[in-house]
């Protein structure tokens, strides 16, 4: 038998060996740890409110500084948006802490990112906004 005749079905057989569709699916990307802990805003408890957003000042890190900003503000506008449309259609804003966390947060499915060990959420009542404060009780020590 010629040489070409087998080298042909040969280089065909390994070809068709290697491909298979017994590929590995790809990891899914790491889920962001979120929070729905929102305390109540007392401006007569004297807590420092903070600006969470990252500066951006570097060319290099700058985009994921903004990708950070941007990955707070989403959520905060969603909060803002539930409250425009529950003022809408209440006419009046939630009277409490109780029923913001109920009719804006458990309604609506609202997850916030998960900040910094010394920063908290919080719902200002008397002017209808979500406050990021700064803790002044220690970070709890993880077992």
């Amino acid at each position: 038998m010629p040489p070409r005749t087998l080298t042909m079905p040969l280089l065909m057989a390994l070809l068709l060996s290697g491909c298979s569709d017994a590929t590995p699916a790809p990891a899914p990307p790491p889920r962001k740890k979120t929070t729905t802990e929102i305390g109540e805003y007392l401006p007569e408890a004297g807590k420092e409110l903070v600006n969470p957003k990252a500066p951006v000042t570097d060319p290099i890190t700058g985009p994921l500084a903004v990708l950070k900003n941007a990955q707070l503000q989403i959520p905060q506008l969603a909060i803002e948006h539930a409250l425009n449309l529950f003022q809408a259609s209440e006419g009046r804003f939630p009277e409490s802490h109780s029923e913001f966390m109920q009719r804006i947060i458990t309604e609506n499915q609202i997850r916030l990112p998960e900040l910094a060990a010394n920063l908290k959420y919080e719902y200002d009542v008397a002017n209808h906004r979500l406050v990021i404060v700064r803790s002044t009780e220690p970070p709890a020590s993880k077992p």
